[in-house]
């Protein structure tokens, strides 16, 4: 308490805190003073977190920077009691060792034929047998480096006369095309943006060394023509999302300059917070990763959403985190809560009650690991459901007890954190253990929280969106890029497909969507053109 006593005179109560953001505002550019107000708003934050009871410097530190790692072994150590690893054959784990060739879906292939043999030719080893094509070539891969955006300066040659004076200017070849900007540059520039969290102003700083100018201003002209001839595909995404069986929600906190202003200028906001909530919308066939930012929670962009749900359709299974705000009350769903979530309660306390939080997360690591199982092993939906009650029943109805008889027999304090834990698991146990009676329910909302990490990535190197307009553009690009990742596709070649038939993607969009598109680009080619 002697350190929190120490810096107390550094915490302003709110309306001196905004009075001494205002007074700063002016002697600083505005990205200074975005970084001015963080730091003043999160040390009081900070000094909040001191003040509570039972929060150590090891779970602030978690807060702060997130815990390098959440396996039981590292945060318990390792148990003679843990139950056994099923026996599953070890494999090889991916993204170690040399790519194969066929990882390179990018890259451009050319044949080379041999230059002095060819199919059909006598052996000129054995002199006898015949020369065969194999079917698989051998592969020899090159890698080029070059700057995000390339340009090519065609110097035509200009002819004057010199009687007359006029000029004769070479025609520009067909490479030259008819647009200084070509479209992928906007498609390449939105990939840099909001799909890996580069800035307009670090890209401009990047071309310009480079040797490519390319203004930030430009960059986001182009983006925002481009969002405008996407926007129809998202739609028809959020439309085949909402017929889902399984949805998935939650939001981060997110920055928006022109929604902040909005805030400050109403004399008693409902709300002050502002936020990027992220969907999931998973079936059989393809997820659907949907992005929306502003001033709803998680909860009430899912409701926007699920209004354009076919009312014959039974009620969908909802995964969520279990607050309140991610709840969607108005629509019927089946509520599954986030196991993870509720692991997490323990695993932030493991280091104050380490014997029972190492009962928890055992018992749910187990659950994990046949699930894993179940994954390897290729099971449907109904047979994973008959592998989980046959395995992980037991497991959880022996935890469910135990964590009973802690608050029954009062062996824990219900307003410690270990009690704010037991008590999170028995409100919502009903949901947490979906994945025992209802198939292909969830165990937890990562995929969700995933899908979220571009988010943030965003908002930690571009501090914030500008206006509305740029967090809507950000919300277009987000949805189709993080959608083409979930279903293994090439996000670049598929927004460049998009902005090359804009035309054709307006009038019927749900023929454009990632997993359907090369099926339209292959009937253009196909088909003879119409010369009636």
């Amino acid at each position: 308490m002697k350190a929190t006593a120490r810096f107390a005179w550094l915490v302003l109560p709110p309306e001196k805190r905004t009075a001494f953001l205002e007074e700063v505002r002016p002697g600083v550019s505005a990205e200074h003073f975005e970084r001015i107000r963080a730091m003043t708003e999160a040390f009081a934050e900070l000094m909040d977190l001191f003040q509570e009871q039972g929060m150590s410097l090891a779970r602030i530190g978690k807060i702060a920077f997130g815990a390098c790692t959440e396996k039981t072994d590292q945060i318990c150590g390792s148990s003679q009691a843990a139950p056994p690893k099923p026996d599953r054959p070890k494999r090889k784990r991916k993204g170690h060792g040399r790519h194969g060739s066929s990882a390179y879906t990018g890259a451009r292939r050319i044949k080379v034929s041999h230059p002095k043999l060819k199919a059909g030719d006598i052996c000129p080893d054995c002199k006898k047998g015949k020369l065969r094509a194999q079917p698989k070539p051998a592969p020899v891969i090159h890698l080029l480096g070059q700057p995000p955006i390339t340009a090519t300066v065609h110097e035509l040659e200009v002819l004057r006369c010199s009687l007359c004076g006029k000029t004769f200017t070479a025609p520009p070849p067909p490479e030259a095309g008819t647009e200084k900007y070509d479209a992928s540059v906007g498609v390449m520039t939105g990939l840099l943006r909001y799909g890996g969290g580069m800035p307009f102003y670090r890209l401009e700083q990047w071309q310009r060394n480079l040797g490519v100018p390319l203004p930030a201003s430009t960059q986001w002209e182009l983006v925002d023509a481009m969002a405008r001839q996407i926007e129809p595909v998202v739609d028809a995404l959020a439309l085949t999302a909402a017929q889902a069986p399984t949805v998935f929600n939650d939001d981060t906190t997110m920055r928006v300059g022109q929604l902040k202003q909005q805030i400050q200028s109403e004399e008693k906001p409902k709300r002050t917070g502002i936020f990027t909530t992220g969907i999931v919308a998973q079936s059989a066939d393809h997820p659907i990763a949907l992005y929306f930012t502003g001033r709803m929670h998680a909860g009430e962009n899912l409701k926007q959403v699920l209004t354009r749900r076919d009312r014959e359709l039974p009620p969908p299974l909802q995964m969520w985190d279990g607050l309140s705000p991610n709840e969607q009350p108005e629509f019927d769903t089946i509520l599954a809560c986030c196991l993870a979530h509720g692991r997490r309660g323990f695993v932030d306390v493991a280091d104050d009650f380490p014997e029972e939080c190492r009962y928890v997360l055992e018992s749910l690591r187990a659950v994990y690991r046949y699930d894993a199982e179940a994954k390897e092993k290729g099971l449907t939906a109904q047979e994973r459901l008959s592998f989980h009650q046959t395995h992980s029943q037991r497991v959880m109805a022996e935890l469910k007890t135990w964590l009973e008889q802690q608050v029954r027999e009062k062996r824990v304090e219900p307003n410690s954190s270990l009690g704010k834990a037991i008590d999170f698991m028995l409100r919502h146990w009903v949901e947490l253990t979906r994945f025992l009676h209802i198939p292909g329910a969830p165990l937890d909302n990562n995929i969700c929280e995933r899908i979220l990490k571009m988010a943030i990535l965003h908002r930690k190197n571009s501090l914030s969106y500008k206006t509305e307009r740029g967090a809507k553009v950000g919300d277009l690009f987000m949805s189709l890029i993080q959608t083409c990742r979930l279903n293994q596709i090439n996000p670049f070649h598929y927004l460049l497909a998009l902005v090359r038939h804009s035309k054709e993607v307006g009038a019927d969009p749900k023929r454009w969507l990632p997993w359907n598109y090369q099926d339209v680009l292959t009937e253009a080619v196909s088909s003879p053109p119409n010369t009636s």
